[in-house]
């Protein structure tokens, strides 16, 4: 093997959705901002307090709404599945995304003996995220992750 490219860390993900004021108020819950709109394309930039950075792409327009073509069809397209964002507390999570009427669509669930436990909630585009904590003490209703 040749010389290897010296990755640093991820700079930003870009995650393409329908409707850009929709996928605002949704990533608002996750702690999300704009920072700007870029001239000329479809992308705006939007940053947390920690400088994770996500790029929406807002010019989905094929496909049906209702539907994540990587997650709710029987075929298994090749793809970005989700995205995981650490978080400092799922309890606390937990809390956030009731009082913002964001469904859980998985979990809590813990991925064994590491004390990682994640839920998955659904952008208004279907795009999956998942929102993991560590060492989170007792967390009411974990269950075993299954794929």
């Amino acid at each position: 093997m040749g010389e290897r490219i010296a990755i640093e860390r991820v700079d930003h993900i870009g995650i393409r959705v329908r409707d850009l004021d929709r996928a605002l108020s949704f990533y608002g819950v996750l702690g999300f901002a704009l920072v700007r709109r870029a001239e000329g394309d479809d992308v705006a930039i939007i940053r947390n307090e920690r400088g994770v950075e996500l790029n929406l792409v807002f010019n989905a327009n094929a496909g049906d709404p209702s539907a994540n073509i990587l997650m709710d069809v029987p075929a298994k397209f090749p793809g970005y599945t989700h995205i995981a964002l650490r978080v400092a507390s799922i309890p606390a999570t937990i809390a956030a995304l009731a009082a913002n009427g964001v469904r859980i669509t998985q979990g809590p669930v813990s991925f064994g003996e590491s004390g990682q436990v994640s839920v998955f909630v659904r952008d208004p585009d279907r795009n999956v995220v998942e929102l993991r904590g560590r060492d989170q003490g007792e967390v009411e209703g974990v269950t075993r992750y299954v794929p």
